[in-house]
């Protein structure tokens, strides 16, 4: 399937909402954890989209964007016209590191291998960069519902919480994790829930980790 116009109408049709500013002020929380007091850190989002969370960052941000999507990276310069951004098959990554931060928010599900995805991070993180990413689960109570609702067939990763902390961890250094409920009510209100206690429980997680030292 090709990630254009009809994609994001069908799948994403209220992507506006969907990403509020609540939840883009969490994963700037995120990267700036990751950027360990960087006076000027250079980020890459891998699947930046229509560019909402790169547009949060202030300019002492260097800013590289990639989406699979041209229909995306197109509405994302618009929106973040500063931004280095390229449209990129999945897994394939135009700009060279290093990079002090890199996110991936709602992506790794779609990319194939994982490993090596997550190798190239690794080598492209400077030794001290952190990788933040957010993915659903599908296990715990929720699970049976995330399954019945998710309807994306580009989603190739419908796995565990517990599959994505140990792909993580043989790659870096987890510093934090935390549980992630979100869900658009009919009504248009979007929730947005972070947990570190119930992170056990949620449809979805986010994962701060460090580049391992060598």
């Amino acid at each position: 399937m090709q990630f254009d116009r009809h994609y994001y109408e069908t799948q994403y049709r209220d992507y506006e909402r969907q990403n509020p500013s609540r939840k883009m002020h969490f994963y700037r929380s995120l990267a700036l954890r990751a950027a360990a007091g960087c006076e000027r850190p250079r980020v890459l989002d891998i699947g930046c989209a229509f560019g909402l969370f790169l547009s949060r960052l202030n300019k002492n941000w260097e800013l590289f964007g990639v989406d699979a999507s041209e229909y995306a990276i197109e509405l994302a310069r618009k929106q973040v016209p500063r931004a280095n951004l390229a449209v990129s098959p999945p897994g394939v990554f135009p700009f060279p590191g290093p990079f002090d931060v890199i996110t991936a928010f709602d992506v790794l599900e779609h990319i194939e291998p994982l490993d090596e995805i997550m190798s190239w991070i690794a080598l492209n993180l400077n030794p001290s960069g952190g990788l933040v990413f957010v993915v659903p689960v599908y296990d715990g109570p929720t699970g049976p519902v995330i399954r019945l609702l998710d309807r994306d067939p580009t989603h190739l990763h419908r796995e565990s919480r517990d599959f994505w902390l140990s792909l993580a961890r043989d790659h870096f250094e987890p510093l934090d994790w935390w549980g992630v409920t979100r869900y658009l009510f009919p009504n248009g209100f979007y929730l947005h829930a972070v947990t570190h206690r119930w992170r056990r429980f949620t449809p979805a997680i986010a994962c701060l980790l460090r580049r391992t030292r060598v």
